[in-house]
């Protein structure tokens, strides 16, 4: 039997560049980050506090609590060292369970074969302990066991998530290209936005950023639109424990007065998403969706409010032209509207960025999926200082 309550070594992982977003994030939580690196955060926690961390992380992939690490020299190793380990304490012999491993070895050619050498040798621990073997397989619905393996350094993990929790639960329907929403909570966290002024996003799509400030700004937090996790599969799990953080989820949620969230999209079909996503989140009374052109949105006379744009990054030949003038037109939009507000255009496609015809007082790093992006912010000045033009 595992004890929840006994700390040990965690590694929450996260998307390529969102690491110092995610430790602030864990930092604002009340933990202690010990290592940061590029897609990631190490600290010390409990199996219960993963069950918290689960819920609450906005920006996380995975958490995974350690169970060994240990030297690693060889694939023909994997099996005896895994084998040793005391498998029944985290796992019954019912229990599904599933393995994932990212191996740099010179050793090994295809990772499988090791995922496959690990399941072996946890099922052959039962079988010859208690007779059965538990099933196993290749998806989440069950414990999770993940294997980093960097030369002749491994560790096992559980994988107290499961599936990613870069997915937040609420959105139904993606629409075209949609921002993943731990994408969405990152790049929004990143501008600074002090969550009581307006948030303004034209070209709002199936409503991501929108809801995602919402969902920041009211303090909901992820857990609340999930009910499955893989930590419930684990030797030790208290259900009353998980209960009462998914019941404190929901005396977490705040009022904002005034609390000013507008999306526009000039098709019908992306607002009309956007309210059947807002709905599911519960936040739809909190936003104000329009359907126009972007440079028709409604812009509230307050200061420091921002404005986040997140269009097409013309992926597909001859798509380029046609959007130059869209650019053209955001950097004209923030210029001539916008004035007071923080701009902010979150873009793949740096070409395309140059025709905005703004200077950007800070380039942010992120990756969405594999293209290489940047947040670009602008500082649209009111009165007589004037937005800096490229």
């Amino acid at each position: 039997m595992t004890d929840f309550n006994a700390k040990g070594k965690v590694v929450i992982t996260c998307k390529d560049r969102f690491s110092a977003i995610l430790e602030k994030e864990l930092k604002d939580l009340g933990f202690k980050p010990k290592l940061v690196f590029r897609t990631g955060v190490e600290l010390y926690a409990s199996l219960n506090e993963c069950i918290f961390l689960n819920l609450h992380l906005r920006t996380a992939s995975h958490v995974l609590y350690e169970i060994k690490s240990f030297y690693l020299r060889h694939a023909d190793d994997i099996y005896r060292r895994i084998k040793s380990l005391p498998w029944e304490e985290y796992i019954s012999n019912q229990t599904y369970f599933s393995v994932y491993s990212h191996v740099d070895n010179e050793s090994v050619d295809n990772p499988l074969f090791v995922n496959v050498r690990i399941k072996d040798a946890i099922v052959d621990r039962f079988r010859e302990n208690t007779g059965t073997r538990p099933d196993s397989g290749s998806a989440y619905e069950g414990a999770v066991i993940q294997l980093f393996w960097k030369e002749t350094e491994a560790s096992i993990y559980i994988n107290t998530s499961g599936e990613t929790l870069a997915k937040h639960g609420y959105r139904k329907i993606p629409g075209t290209a949609p921002m993943l929403e731990a994408l969405a909570s990152a790049t929004i966290l990143a501008t600074g936005w002090d969550r009581k002024s307006p948030f303004v996003n034209p070209m709002c799509g199936a409503g991501t950023l929108a809801i995602e400030a919402a969902l920041i700004a009211t303090n909901r937090f992820p857990g609340l639109y999930r009910d499955h996790y893989s930590f419930m599969y684990i030797q030790g799990y208290d259900a009353e424990v998980y209960t009462k953080m998914k019941e404190d989820l929901q005396n977490e949620i705040i009022e904002v007065p005034g609390l000013k969230i507008i999306a526009s999209d000039i098709s019908a079909q992306a607002i009309s998403f956007t309210q059947e996503n807002a709905e599911t989140a519960g936040v739809l009374s909190l936003l104000q969706l329009e359907e126009c052109d972007f440079e028709e949105t409604s812009l509230p006379e307050e200061e420091n409010g921002v404005v986040f744009l997140n269009p097409e990054y013309g992926e597909r030949l001859g798509e380029e032209e046609e959007l130059e003038l869209t650019y053209k037109r955001m950097g004209d939009f923030m210029k001539k509207r916008c004035a007071g507000y923080t701009g902010f255009i979150f873009t793949g496609n740096l070409e395309l960025a140059k025709k905005i015809g703004l200077k950007a007082s800070r380039r942010m790093e992120f990756y969405n999926g594999t293209i290489d992006c940047r947040l670009l912010k602008y500082e649209l000045y009111k009165g007589t200082k004037e937005p800096i033009a490229e």
